[in-house]
């Protein structure tokens, strides 16, 4: 059977198995997210369409990623705070993973081929590239970090149907 994002199975912040099974039906939006990148502020974005379609059934989810100029030094713990203190954010922030490389997280590997980017690179090129998953577990679209999360209503509302 071909693989889908709910087949798969993260982390939360800490450390706890976070088996993406139980966002099954949902739209989810996926973001590899930083604290200190000049995209940052996207943040405030992302809780926004949380707070707007939330009770329709999207789900944001945000990974830390520290692969792109060392821009998420922290700890899991560190970014739970940060994310908490300066947006308010109120979706799920997991555990920190890598988006690229030997040890790219196999969730991402499976949107990554779903879903290249620009040219047909699978490489994720920066911190808050976007990926939209429907609500059966395949990926519909990959955005651009310089996307901004208002960009994506319009996506976000076919997907939800």
């Amino acid at each position: 059977m071909e693989k889908n994002f709910f087949d798969f199975t993260v982390q939360d912040a800490s450390g706890n198995p976070f088996p993406l099974k139980q966002l099954a039906g949902k739209p989810v939006l996926v973001v590899n997210v930083a604290s200190k990148c000049g995209f940052t502020p996207q943040y405030a974005g992302l809780e926004e369409l949380h707070k707007k379609y939330g009770a329709k059934g999207l789900q944001v989810i945000g990974f830390p990623c520290n692969q792109f100029g060392g821009q998420e030094p922290g700890t899991d713990s560190e970014i739970q705070q940060f994310c908490q203190i300066n947006y308010g954010v109120s979706f799920p922030v997991l555990a920190k993973v890598d988006v690229n490389g030997s040890d790219t997280a196999p969730v991402y590997e499976f949107m990554k081929s779903a879903a290249p980017g620009v040219l047909g690179t699978e490489a994720i090129k920066w911190n808050f590239t976007k990926f939209l998953i429907g609500r059966d577990g395949k990926v519909l679209d990959r955005f651009a970090p310089q996307t901004k999360p208002e960009e994506l209503s319009k996506d976000i509302e076919k997907a939800l149907g």
